[in-house]
C-alpha cells in the first residue's frame, strides 16, 4: 500500500505498460489465442486505468485547482486517442492480421511513454502538492477502483 498518488498510479502505468509487452510478444510469436486474452487484459487495464483519473484524480483536481481543467482537459483528450488505438487493436486481433497488430501496439507504446512522461513529471506532482490533506482520501479511492 502507497501513500502517494504518484507512486500508486506510476505503478500502474508499469503495470499498463507490462501487458502492452506482453500483448507484442504474443503476437510476434503468431499465438491469436494468448493475443487475444492479452489484449483484453491490457484494454482492461488501460481503460480502467483511464477511468481513475478522469472519474477520481482529475475531478479531484480541478475543484481544487480550476487552472488544472488545462492540463487535465489534454490528458482526457490523449485518453481519447488512446481508446481509439484500443479498438483498432481489438479489431486487428479479432481479423488476425498481424502486421496491423504490430502496428498499433507500436504506435500505443510511443503514445503512452509520451503521454505518461507529462502525467508522471506534471500532473501527479502537480496533484499531490494542490490536494495536499485530501491526498489520503482520494488515493484510497483510486486504490478502490
Amino acid at each position: 500500500m502507497t501513500d502517494s498518488i504518484a507512486t500508486f498510479m506510476t505503478d500502474d502505468h508499469q503495470r499498463c505498460d507490462q501487458l502492452l509487452a506482453a500483448c507484442e510478444q504474443a503476437v510476434s510469436g503468431g499465438d491469436w489465442k494468448r493475443l487475444a486474452e492479452q489484449a483484453t487484459v491490457f484494454s482492461k487495464a488501460l481503460i480502467g486505468h483511464f477511468d481513475m483519473e478522469e472519474q477520481v484524480l482529475f475531478p479531484e483536481l480541478v475543484a481544487i485547482s480550476p487552472w488544472a481543467s488545462g492540463p487535465t482537459g489534454m490528458m482526457t483528450m490523449e485518453h481519447g486517442q488512446m481508446r481509439a488505438l484500443v479498438e483498432e487493436l481489438n479489431e486487428a486481433v479479432d481479423e488476425q492480421d498481424a502486421d496491423a497488430c504490430l502496428g498499433i501496439l507500436e504506435t500505443l507504446h510511443l503514445v503512452i511513454q509520451q503521454h505518461n512522461s507529462k502525467e508522471e513529471g506534471i500532473l501527479y506532482p502537480m496533484a499531490e502538492e494542490s490536494l495536499g490533506d485530501q491526498t489520503t482520501k482520494i488515493l484510497n479511492r483510486l486504490q478502490a477502483g
